[in-house]
């Protein structure tokens, strides 16, 4: 039996890296996006590809509708999609009500709404696996990303919640907290020589994270290789909240 893979925010950076590390393990995947030609893209020859804002109910609930409708059944949902914010969205007193809104619509209504799409399949199928990509601030406040820090904190906490209520039915759920990686999103930071030697010299190991460093955790959860392993915050991030 082929498993079913959906992932959210498919189209650059985690997103695609993981999607290509579950395609190459046999996954079918179903990838939403903003950017529909990208998560068709990453979905693969066989997998499904479509333009999704997961903040908007109506959409989700129309994808997952379209996923079950063609698969069948959905076993691992890795609710990846997330934002920063823009420069606006710093320290507290000067974020945006709007900008704030903007980025706990994505990273915390958006997994959400999709757990809540996935979890029903999941329980008439007798079991699956919902990974959430966090961050280690959800753990540790990022300076000046207030709203960034508080939406993780929070998409952590979702996750552990969706353990502990759904392991009876079989579901396991965990989530992946990547310290600074080489993204799109990251992009503003990283290709400013002096800030990245500013990042660089607080991890341990010396560098920002590879995408496919974080795709791999993914993966070796989707596996189902750790089958006791639920409720967690499986970090990466070379040590930085180590320090």
């Amino acid at each position: 039996m082929t498993r079913v893979a959906v992932l959210t925010g498919g189209a650059s950076g985690i997103g695609r890296a993981s999607c290509a590390r579950l395609l190459a393990d046999g996954f079918t995947l179903a990838v939403c996006d903003l950017d529909p030609d990208g998560a068709t893209a990453s979905a693969g020859p066989s997998g499904l590809g479509r333009g999704v804002d997961v903040a908007d109910a109506g959409a989700v609930e129309e994808f997952f509708a379209e996923v079950v409708a063609t698969y069948g059944r959905i076993d691992v949902l890795v609710n990846n999609a997330g934002i920063s914010g823009s420069p606006e969205a710093t320290v507290l007193h000067t974020t945006p009500i709007d900008e704030w809104d903007r980025v706990f619509g994505v990273n915390v209504r958006g997994a959400f709404l999709c757990s809540r799409a996935a979890l029903p399949v999941m329980i008439d199928q007798g079991g699956g696996h919902v990974v959430t990509i966090a961050s280690v601030a959800g753990q540790v406040a990022f300076p000046g990303r207030s709203a960034y820090s508080a939406s993780k904190g929070a998409a952590l906490m979702l996750a552990k919640s969706i353990a502990v209520d759904y392991a009876v039915h079989g579901i396991r759920s965990n989530a992946v907290c990547p310290g600074m990686a080489e993204t799109a999103m990251t992009k503003w930071r990283l290709d400013v020589p002096e800030l990245r030697a500013a990042m660089e010299s607080k991890i341990p190991l010396g560098r920002v994270a590879d995408a496919d460093e974080v795709a791999d955790v993914v993966a070796l959860l989707a596996s189902d290789r750790l089958a006791y392993l639920t409720g967690s915050a499986l970090v990466v991030d070379g040590g930085y909240t180590a320090l």
